[in-house]
């Protein structure tokens, strides 16, 4: 495959750009990939290669690249006005879509991304409960902030970052995913604010919960008056128009979205939930700044993101996307699976819905600690640059996993397994 392109980019980004990327999960050995245009599930890269795209914007595009109910609201929106800085029209209704579609939020608030959307609704856990003490399950991810930016990736004793204060980190407890009885012990002994947790772990390896784990972990914030928040930034309105929480019949005290909230093709956040709960940002009631929760940001609901996910939570609702995606996401784990057992490759499919996560393990892990523990690395990344080389991008070398998203049809779906076939072939029993 030709990609001489994309590594002379590399050449030029790596002295402007620390590691020649803006994020590093973007990146892959010897250089990475550079995309020139985007279509439905498929991107170009600057070479002209064409690929299967299995990762779909962080898994933020449900629809695919550039679908034409989009393109049509960008444009419709574009003239009108991309920031005001004042209130607006357009972020009334785009609350009102939210509320209507969420069943946890009866108030919300927009922010710039999932970062700033978990940073706020654990300060809000923490005004509400007056606790300091917080929750978050191992292998975990909400985001760049300090508080949340523990156990996420093994070893998970490690620190996260350089930088990180022990100040900043103290008060965060990390939670075994699956494992009730080994939380309500951490909470007998721990007060804490709230428990924060992705309903379907996402860069953790796409691992659901256990039948009973999440209505669980309600019965147990209910009975230690501790706050639940889901971080839905990924399963929100990708598992169903409601996410998680109506996939899964639990209704959290705080719900955290993005990507997909603003349609996946522009940058937003949200925090949602309980009036009780979200009336403490409200400066109109709370007139002491220290009884009251700050948040604000200067492109909060903007006009463009505001009218656009509107317009894309709408065709969520309609609720045709998701017999498609999540028939083909079964599809994917169970043929994977059988694959691997055919060859008796040491590999496993977790997952639900439309996500799909591939673990080089013995035994299928129920959480991120058993996803790491024992998992074949190499082979892993042999199977994802096995992958690229036959024209599938799927995220990330150590631990793949993937989003299907509507663009996406059985043909894709067979491709990847037919690959994977023949990746298994040649490393039979291994």
């Amino acid at each position: 495959m030709e990609t001489e392109n994309s590594r002379k980019l590399y050449e030029r980004a790596i002295k402007v750009t620390p590691a020649g990327v803006s994020y590093a999960i973007r990146y892959f050995e010897p250089y990475p990939i550079y995309i020139k245009r985007a279509s439905g599930c498929r991107v170009y890269d600057v070479d002209g290669n064409e690929y299967i795209d299995y990762w779909v914007g962080h898994g933020a595009l449900i629809m695919g690249h550039n679908p034409p109910v989009m393109i049509k609201a960008l444009k419709g929106i574009i003239e009108v006005g991309t920031h005001f800085g004042l209130p607006h029209e357009y972020e009334v209704e785009y609350a009102e879509q939210v509320v209507k579609m969420v069943p946890s939020a009866e108030m919300v608030r927009f922010t710039n991304s999932g970062t700033e959307a978990n940073m706020y609704a654990i300060r809000l856990a923490r005004a509400y409960t007056k606790r300091v003490k917080i929750g978050k399950m191992e292998g975990g991810w909400h985001g760049g902030y300090d508080a949340l930016h523990v156990a996420v990736n093994y070893p998970f004793e490690k620190p996260e970052s350089a930088g990180l204060t022990e100040g900043a980190t103290k008060d965060t407890i990390p939670l075994p995913f699956n494992d009730l009885e080994t939380i309500s012990k951490i909470m007998r002994e721990n007060e804490l604010a709230c428990i924060i947790v992705e309903p379907i772990l996402g860069a953790g390896g796409c691992i659901p919960p256990e039948d009973g784990f999440l209505q669980g972990l309600r019965e147990l914030c209910n009975d230690y008056d501790t706050l639940l928040i889901f971080d839905e930034v990924i399963t929100g309105f990708r598992l169903s128009p409601g996410g998680a929480q109506q996939y899964y019949g639990v209704k959290p005290d705080i719900t955290v979205l993005g990507k997909a909230v603003g349609g996946g093709g522009l940058s937003i956040g949200a925090i949602c939930g309980r009036r009780d709960i979200m009336e403490l940002i409200d400066h109109t009631k709370y007139k002491d700044k220290s009884e009251r929760v700050f948040h604000g940001g200067t492109y909060t609901a903007n006009p463009l993101v505001s009218y656009v996910g509107t317009i894309m939570l709408r065709e969520y609702e309609k609720g045709y996307i998701y017999p498609h995606i999540n028939k083909l996401g079964e599809k994917l784990r169970n043929e994977l699976e059988e694959v691997f057992e055919k060859y008796n490759i040491d590999a496993h499919t977790t997952g639900d819905g439309s996500m799909v996560g591939i673990h080089f393990t013995k035994k299928k892990p129920r959480n991120a600690r058993e996803a790491n523990e024992g998992k074949n690395e190499e082979l892993a990344k042999e199977y994802h640059r096995f992958l690229l080389e036959n024209k599938i991008i799927m995220v990330k070398p150590t631990l793949p996993h993937t989003f299907i998203s509507y663009a996406h049809t059985e043909k894709e779906i067979q491709q990847i397994i037919e690959v994977t076939e023949e990746f298994a072939k040649k490393h039979r029993g291994k």
